[in-house]
């Protein structure tokens, strides 16, 4: 007969069941971990008092003689498992981080197969962990590091990028599809200059990577599961070779085979296409193959080739521009679009929480210099903001703002951009000397939002318009000053 866990200990190992397999960006998974560890929130040592109670309760069942997974039934032997992975995952995580760090032979890995199977664990199961463990750090940093922020936008961005990873239920992606996230494929959408590059290789480097038993480490580097490539950087006629390959003699200067961006990804690897708005409808239809049947052919050849990773996609335009205007194929676009993610604007960033300026110049200057410098970071700050005013809008995102910590660590000084910054100082100085109507004033404003969004929906979102009133008010302006860029 099996075993059932006491009443008590059901509810605690259910909620460490949830907290393991929750998205650790999330606010469930926080409350999930402060209730664990009996103390809030916001405390530091919330993990390790969450690990330590963890810890100790298991400990108290492995003191009985017949202990063991296989003991018990089916429900409470999922909640045991899940929290035995729980506390193994804490206990081995140094170890998981030198790896990723150094990669080679995983010299703790018989330790962890040895503390699973002592618990019951089958040697595939204990295999399969690790590949989960190694997975779910690297992601974990991937995220954490490259998409800082403290705000709600920036908290729901990582949240999104997780689940485009591990889905939203991560026991469910480690029973059925973590073998088949290639069938998912993902648009970043956003402004130039968001970092919707940082996103897709974030996601790109967290992919799955088995471990080789006989050799003792992982089969390949996360570096080598991203493939981008940049769409606007090719002319249009180079954009399929450059993507599917061609064959020697394919056409005039094919003097040799080329391997295109689909060949070079490996599996469970990601292929990043920049800028997908650049793409001809002509290379949609074979790319719409490629995610349809998996399969595509190299310019000049007859056989086709299997592709075997994912897709990801990122475009500065809007979405319902691109399509209107036919640029996008519908079909494609539904294809793509499994999953679409916005990474938000650097004003959105700030305006939501003004801390977040000071706290990417930091993380900028570091990355710059090597290591953490507050003094020179707080410098930086002060500088920029003398130097652009505290309501500067970054109308080039994240990438402005770097180069404007580069200038400051030169010259000690930044500047506007005037592009930006011309079409708006008549507004503001006329509203300033009150000298504007209510219908002169909301089209000055949409005419300033259409030239930083270059989307009307995007403007009637912000105002409050609708879409056509948005286009009524915008109508004086030039096809060239409306065309998307």
């Amino acid at each position: 007969m099996k075993k059932e866990l006491a009443e008590r200990d059901r509810r605690f190992f259910s909620l460490v069941a949830r907290a393991a397999y929750a998205n650790p960006f999330g606010d469930e998974r926080a409350a999930l971990d402060a209730e664990i560890g009996e103390t809030h929130a916001e405390d530091p040592q919330v993990l390790a008092r969450m690990s330590a109670r963890l810890e100790r309760r298991l400990a108290s069942l492995s003191e009985r003689s017949d202990f063991s997974l296989s003991n018990y039934g089916s429900e409470d032997r999922e909640q045991l498992w899940a929290a035995l992975l729980f506390a193994a995952f804490h206990r081995y995580v140094d170890e998981i981080d030198r790896q990723i760090e150094q990669p080679g032979r995983a010299r703790f890995a018989a330790s962890l197969f040895a503390d699973l199977s002592a618990r019951g664990a089958q040697g595939s199961d204990a295999v399969r962990a690790l590949e989960l463990f190694f997975q779910m750090r690297r992601a974990h940093l991937a995220i954490g590091r490259r998409l800082l922020g403290t705000g709600a936008s920036m908290r729901r961005l990582r949240e999104e990028l997780w689940s485009c990873v591990f889905t939203h239920d991560v026991a469910r992606y480690d029973r059925y599809l973590w073998s088949r996230m290639q069938d998912f494929s993902t648009l970043l959408i956003g402004e130039t200059g968001t970092g919707k590059g940082e996103a897709a290789r974030a996601i790109g480097q967290s992919g799955f990577i088995p471990f080789d038993e006989k050799r003792g480490e992982f089969a390949t580097r996360a570096e080598s599961l991203f493939v981008p490539v940049n769409l606007s950087e090719f002319a249009e006629a180079l954009i399929e070779s450059e993507l599917f390959g061609h064959r020697r003699g394919a056409f005039t200067g094919a003097i040799d085979h080329h391997e295109g961006a689909l060949a070079r990804v490996h599996p469970h690897g990601t292929l990043f296409l920049d800028e997908i708005g650049e793409v001809p409808p002509a290379v949609q239809v074979k790319l719409l193959r490629v995610l349809q049947d998996r399969e595509f052919t190299p310019v000049g050849a007859h056989e086709p080739q299997r592709f075997r990773g994912r897709v990801l996609a990122a475009t500065h335009c809007p979405l319902a521009e691109l399509r209107s205007a036919g640029r996008m194929r519908h079909d494609f676009y539904y294809r793509l679009s499994t999953q679409t993610i916005e990474v938000p604007s650097l004003r959105t960033r700030i305006a939501e929480s003004p801390g977040e300026l000071a706290l990417l110049i930091a993380h900028i200057c570091t990355r710059i210099v090597g290591e953490p410098s507050p003094q020179l970071a707080e410098h930086v700050h002060q500088r920029v903001v003398h130097s652009l005013g505290e309501q500067y809008a970054f109308p080039g995102n994240v990438r402005e703002l770097e180069q404007c910590v580069r200038r400051v660590l030169l010259t000690d000084r930044c500047r506007r951009d005037d592009v930006h910054m011309q079409s708006e100082l008549p507004l503001v100085e006329q509203l300033t000397r009150g000298e504007l109507d209510v219908e002169t004033l909301v089209r000055g404003y949409c005419e300033l939002l259409y030239g930083r969004t270059k989307s009307y929906v995007q403007v009637g979102k912000i105002t409050g318009l609708d879409r056509r009133t948005v286009r009524r008010y915008l109508s004086a302006v030039s096809p060239q000053e409306k065309a998307p860029r």
